[in-house]
Formats: C-alpha cells, sequence, structure tokens
C-alpha cells in the first residue's frame, strides 16, 4: 500500500515542481546572449553586431509626409451620418500624420484636420513622390498613368 501512495504523490502537481528544482545544479545554468531578430551570431556565442537599415514604412501617412505642399482632391465617407454620408476636400496637403492630415485652401487659407478613420483616396494631378521600403528614391520606370 506504501508503494501505491508513493506512485500516487509522484503525480501530484506540487512534487512535480520539487523535480523541476534538479535541473538548477546550484545556479550554474548560463544564459544565452540577448540577440535581435537577424543579428548574426558565431560559433563561439559572439553576436555579431550590424546596423539594421531603417526603412520608413510604406503607410499612407508616409506616403502623404513625402508630399506635402502638393494638392490633392481627398475623398471621405461618414458613416451613419444622415446629413452627408461622404465628402470630398480638395486642398494643399500641409501635414500628415497616423491618424489625420491638414490640407488648406489656398484661396481662404483655411485649414481643415481630416482624421484617417474616415479616408477613403486621394488623387493628385502631379506626380508623387513615393519611397518603396528598402528602395532609395522612386523606381526606375515610373509610368506616367
Amino acid at each position: 500500500m506504501e508503494n501505491m501512495n508513493n506512485m500516487n504523490n509522484m503525480g501530484h502537481i506540487g512534487n512535480m515542481g520539487k523535480m523541476g528544482n534538479m535541473g538548477n545544479m546550484g545556479n550554474m545554468v548560463a544564459m544565452p546572449p540577448q540577440v535581435s531578430s537577424g543579428s548574426p551570431m558565431m560559433p563561439g556565442g559572439t553576436v555579431v553586431s550590424t546596423a539594421a537599415p531603417v526603412f520608413e514604412q510604406s503607410y499612407v501617412e508616409n506616403i502623404f509626409r513625402l508630399n506635402l505642399g502638393k494638392v490633392g482632391t481627398f475623398y471621405f465617407t461618414y458613416e451613419n451620418n444622415k446629413d452627408w454620408n461622404a465628402k470630398v476636400y480638395t486642398g494643399v496637403l500641409e501635414a500628415a500624420g497616423r491618424d489625420h492630415l491638414i490640407i488648406s485652401d489656398r484661396a481662404t487659407g483655411q485649414r481643415v484636420v481630416l482624421l484617417m478613420v474616415n479616408f477613403d483616396y486621394a488623387t493628385f494631378e502631379e506626380p508623387l513622390v513615393y519611397q518603396y521600403p528598402g528602395v532609395v528614391g522612386n523606381p526606375l520606370g515610373v509610368r506616367n498613368c
């Protein structure tokens, strides 16, 4: 009966925790070095530090930032608005953030802050500066549409 009690205790979670401490061996566990993702490591465990190139992400606000000062037409949709569901704004692109853009009317000087959550698309009458991540400048063979 005693053997049966010992077998039952072995499967008990509390006793398994005691077994887990056996692998510590006096706190002599070697921790691997902290390595940033993609950093090369030498066979001896030495991390080779390399400066990763920083590329601008291809988000619409970054495309807008590359084209500040250009005149564009911006299309917005406002759901559940019984007065107007969609609106079109034309103006000079003054600023662009992650959640907003600011345009101004050259004739009146009035500035409008528009929320990106309502943004649909934009059109421009002139070529846009566009830098895809990892590519310097505009790609070769730019199409005129």
